[in-house]
């Protein structure tokens, strides 16, 4: 059986039809008792479990996921990387996971199609590109490559723009060259290939419906395929991470919100960027078949439901309309909807909870996809050393009560307007 992917094992199986290849990774069952048992085979769950049995000691690890891989988040996002962040607790996180993300086809031997094709970020008016040149500032001051376009310089990259009647005038735009895009289910399998290759066990249809606790501890989880017991566990449920926390009696500061994804029909290359609006919450990029894949706000009201409404739909393309008219030609083909875990200051959360052996991984808002390989690397280290790591050390349980929250919008403790 073929267990590393390379162009002699492809040649090799394409002489003999193929009947070399092995699963990408064990549809396990849960056996014995568990060093570590993460709920949630999303991303962060998979990297979590994959860092574990890389990076530290030899330990039994279970990924639980309710439904298949892939099923969740980290199938249902527009597959975006970047670090350009302004704040200290974040910059140093989010270019620690671009580092990774560099790096992550060779060390897991997958295919996750990582494209640093650079991300733009538009500006609209003077005190925008007042804000631009602080964050490209920042960035620069925290070793991360970040560049100031002025008009000329746009217009020569992107002069699709509508650059001569725009309701929002344009007048520049940061670059962050080393941004991009990556296929998002790839990167959950990927994971979980890498994972179980390493003897982690990958339980799918496996839905967490309590969290045992005794004196105070976590010592196992009830599922819908029964009992079982660990000695460690990690929450990486998403936004389902409010109602998985309240089975071991712990409310989080979140709120649970809709994000649409929407795809168009397939058109030739146009175009080779990320590109965000300024004056409104939209961001288009065109994946490797020709659709255009864009974004926008999240649905205002509290919702578990992965589907969206018709309202966000329309706030979405007329963000697009007014950033490039030629949108209106090409016909929507499908939308679908992720649940967002939103924080009150827009920041993650990763740090050991009020209950002991149960560790926090949560509250990702728009930045979850992005994150997962500094998440899982992170997280596992919390987990094995029962320490920070010093990149996530910002994001901790208890700065809500202590005030050291990391606002990057700046709007305050409002979830639905980060």
């Amino acid at each position: 059986m073929v267990d590393k992917y390379s162009v002699f094992s492809v040649m090799r199986e394409a002489l003999r039809g193929h009947t070399g290849w092995r699963p990408a990774w064990r549809d396990a069952s849960p056996v014995g008792v568990y060093d570590v048992i993460i709920v949630g085979g999303g991303g962060h769950g998979l990297a979590t479990a994959y860092y574990l049995a890389k990076n530290h000691q030899r330990m039994r690890i279970a990924v639980l996921e309710k439904g298949w891989l892939g099923n969740g988040s980290i199938g249902r996002n527009t597959t975006i990387i970047r670090s350009n962040y302004l704040l200290p607790g974040n910059a140093p996180f989010y270019e620690f996971s671009m580092k990774l993300w560099e790096g992550l086809e060779q060390d897991i031997n997958y295919n996750a199609m990582v494209s640093q094709r650079g991300v733009l970020n538009i500006i609209h008016s003077d005190a925008q590109r007042d804000a631009y040149a602080r964050r490209g500032n920042s960035m620069r001051l925290n070793g991360i490559d970040a560049e100031l376009l002025d008009l000329a310089a746009l217009r020569a990259k992107v002069p699709y723009l509508d650059y001569e009647n725009a309701r929002f005038p344009i007048q520049g735009a940061l670059l962050q060259r080393r941004g991009g895009t990556v296929r998002h289910d790839a990167v959950a399998w990927g994971y979980a290939r890498a994972a179980d290759h390493l003897g982690v066990d990958i339980i799918q249809n496996c839905e967490v419906t309590g969290i045992k606790t005794e004196n105070g501890k976590a010592v196992g989880v009830e599922t819908t395929r029964g009992y079982i017991a660990g000695k460690k566990i990690g929450l990486a449920c998403a936004g389902n991470s409010s109602r998985v926390a309240a089975m071991a009696g712990i409310r989080l500061p979140i709120e649970s919100h809709a994000l649409q994804a929407f795809v168009s029909e397939s058109i030739k290359p146009l175009i080779d960027n990320v590109i965000t609006f300024g004056a409104g919450h939209f961001y288009i990029s065109q994946s490797d078949k020709g659709g255009l894949v864009f974004g926008g706000d999240i649905d205002g009201y509290n919702s578990y439901a992965s589907r969206g409404n018709l309202p966000t739909i329309e706030d979405v393309c007329e963000g697009g309309m007014a950033l490039m008219p030629m949108l209106g030609r090409a016909r929507l083909v499908r939308h679908w909807g992720g649940i967002m875990d939103m924080t009150m200051d827009g920041s993650p959360i990763i740090d050991k909870s009020p209950v002991e052996n149960l560790y926090l991984n949560a509250g990702w808002c728009y930045g979850g996809f992005k994150a997962t390989p500094a998440s899982g690397w992170c997280f596992a280290h919390l987990i094995a050393r029962d320490e920070p790591h010093e990149v996530a050390s910002a994001y901790r349980l208890d700065r809500f009560a202590k005030g050291y929250v990391i606002d990057e919008k700046g709007v305050g403790a409002t979830p639905n307007l980060h």
